[in-house]
C-alpha cells in the first residue's frame, strides 16, 4: 500500500458521546420551521420534545452490517445515539405543533405564539 493511502486510513473511535445533529431554522409566515437530515434513522427512533422556547431532538441510528474496526479503510457516518436542543428565536404554541419526515428530513413546524 503506497503512503499516500496509509496516512488517510482512519481508525473508528467509538463514541463518547452523542452525536450532533445539523439543523435550519427559518420563519415562515406564523411558524418557526426545524429541519434536519436524520436519513437512516426509523421514525420510532426518534423523539422530539417541544416547549415554548427550546425542541430536542433525541434518536438512534443503528447499524445494519457489523464490520470489524480492521476492516475499515475511512469512516466518516456516524452510528449511535444523536441528539440536539435548539433554542427558539420566538416563544411557540407547543400544543399545536406537527412534525413529519420525508426522505430523510425531519420538519418540525411550530406556529409562533400569540399568531
Amino acid at each position: 500500500m503506497s503512503e499516500f493511502f496509509e496516512t488517510q486510513l482512519v481508525a473508528r473511535k467509538e463514541p463518547q458521546e452523542d452525536g450532533h445533529l445539523t439543523v435550519d431554522v427559518f420563519k415562515n409566515g406564523d411558524d418557526i420551521i426545524v429541519q434536519s437530515t436524520i436519513a437512516g434513522t426509523a421514525p420510532e427512533n426518534i423523539d422530539v420534545s417541544i416547549t415554548k422556547e427550546m425542541v430536542t431532538i433525541r434518536g438512534q441510528r443503528v447499524q445494519e452490517e457489523k464490520v470489524k474496526t480492521s476492516d475499515y479503510y475511512h469512516q466518516e457516518l456516524y452510528w449511535g445515539s444523536f441528539s440536539r436542543s435548539i433554542i427558539l428565536p420566538v416563544d411557540i404554541d407547543p400544543d399545536k405543533a406537527k412534525a413529519s419526515m420525508k426522505n430523510g428530513v425531519l420538519t418540525i413546524k411550530m406556529p409562533i405564539m400569540g399568531k
